[in-house]
């Protein structure tokens, strides 16, 4: 099998969580402990938010490809960013690559164009809902991406990084969330959801809410991370 090479620590939960889940990808049930080799490097997220928040892109992108080189070194076949945020930035990271890289917001579109789904939501940083990165992509699938209103991308991001980046998942944060998809889909009439924060769906964990399905964007991407590393052997 192609050895794994991941991008961690935009946040460290989510990174845990995408190491759990590729494990669980390859577990077959007959114990033969089969598993694919794979190296984590794990970033300094207040540095690299910091830098995207400057919108110092150029030296946010060298960060980012420095450590993929450092993957690549480590001798990781192939490389993910365990995170939306720094996909923002990812055909400039693709060009810089010496080694394959597999985008969670292109494998998160081939799932919503295969649903048949029209108009999706999308929750995620503050960085991420005002950025263009995911309505592009989706665009070209004749799939539109939709923020939430001002106020309530305000509430997520306040939310995302005092409760959640740090592992806290309270029950009237989860409400206050499922409040927000149920106004999107009564006002802006959305039939899906984007989870674009690889920490969601720590705290959203349910396939649908509002009466429409959730993409989750870490298992749709560790999904084409199982398939690319034994296809590809």
């Amino acid at each position: 099998m192609k050895r794994i090479g991941i991008i961690g620590g935009l946040g460290p939960e989510a990174t845990v969580d995408y190491y759990k889940e590729i494990i669980n990808a390859f577990k077959n049930g007959n114990g033969d402990l089969n598993y694919p080799e794979i190296i984590i490097y794990s970033v300094n997220m207040a540095h690299f938010i910091g830098l995207m928040r400057e919108k110092k892109y150029e030296q946010a992108t060298a960060y980012i490809s420095e450590k993929i080189e450092g993957l690549k070194q480590a001798g990781a076949d192939f490389a993910v960013l365990s995170a939306n945020t720094p996909h923002q930035l990812f055909d400039q990271l693709k060009e810089r690559s010496g080694i394959p890289l597999i985008s969670i917001v292109e494998t998160t579109c081939i799932e919503a164009k295969s649903k048949g789904l029209k108009k999706a939501g999308l929750f995620g940083t503050d960085l991420t809902m005002k950025a263009s990165f995911f309505p592009d992509v989706f665009r070209k699938q004749n799939i539109e991406v939709v923020a939430p209103d001002e106020e309530d991308r305000k509430l997520i991001n306040y939310k995302l990084f005092s409760e959640i980046e740090l592992g806290i998942f309270k029950d009237e944060t989860r409400e206050i969330l499922i409040g927000i998809i149920e106004k999107m889909v009564r006002e802006q009439e959305i039939d899906s959801l984007i989870l674009g924060c690889t920490e969601f769906p720590l705290i959203l964990t349910a396939e649908t809410y509002a009466g429409i399905p959730v993409l989750n964007t870490t298992k749709i991407h560790v999904e084409s991370i199982a398939k690319y590393c034994r296809e590809n052997s």
